[in-house]
């Protein structure tokens, strides 16, 4: 049964440590990194998009609506959430980075059940908070652009300024790892693989 949620895959960054690739195009243990977020969230939501700001069509290629930052001038996950806020459509905003290729198929879900009556709900892997990984209200667009408008752009300052829930995920400890870094990419496709990486 799927959720009423609107999913938005944040794959609108620069990617500096990877050379400026576009990393959610980067293949990774046979297919591009994007398509492991998507196949582990897109089963339970009502609506999937994807932000992306280049390669637009690559990014079409896998069926969904393909958004760009929704704040001129703006850039990083806050201007990603402010896109995926103003084209929602569903009762919550789920935000998950392109770059997490191992994020658990029961994100959705456990968010959902444990947001109660706050206007955010963010995954806690045990060991620290995972701000790209949130739950929000759809009706927090006009709040977040108002935050923006004040020239701040951390995840953390925002979530600050809401009565938000800490949801803990120390269950999937290792699923919250990102790939920023090529070393980070060998060591995610071994593990995707299945077989362990060799010392190097």
């Amino acid at each position: 049964m799927t959720l009423p949620v609107t999913a938005i895959i944040l794959a609108g960054g620069g990617a500096t440590r990877m050379g400026g690739r576009d990393k959610g195009l980067i293949p990774l243990a046979g297919r591009p990194m994007i398509a492991w977020a998507i196949a582990a969230i897109a089963p339970w939501v009502d609506t999937l998009i994807i932000n992306a700001n280049r390669n637009i069509e690559a990014y079409e290629s896998f069926g969904y609506p393909v958004i760009g930052d929704g704040i001129a001038g703006a850039s990083g996950p806050l201007a990603g959430l402010a896109a995926g806020l103003a084209a929602c459509r569903n009762r919550w905003l789920l935000t998950v980075p392109c770059d997490t290729p191992a994020v658990p198929a029961a994100l959705p879900r456990r968010l959902v059940a444990e947001i109660d009556d706050h206007p955010a709900a963010i995954a806690h892997n045990g060991l620290r908070l995972q701000p790209a990984h949130a739950l929000l209200s759809a009706c927090l667009g006009d709040r977040l652009a108002a935050f923006m408008a004040q020239g701040d752009r951390r995840l953390h300052a925002w979530y600050a300024t809401l009565d938000t829930r800490i949801v803990d995920f120390a269950d999937h400890r290792d699923a919250f790892d990102n790939v920023n870094t090529p070393e980070q990419h060998v060591a995610m496709e071994a593990r995707l693989l299945g077989r362990p990486q060799e010392d190097q």
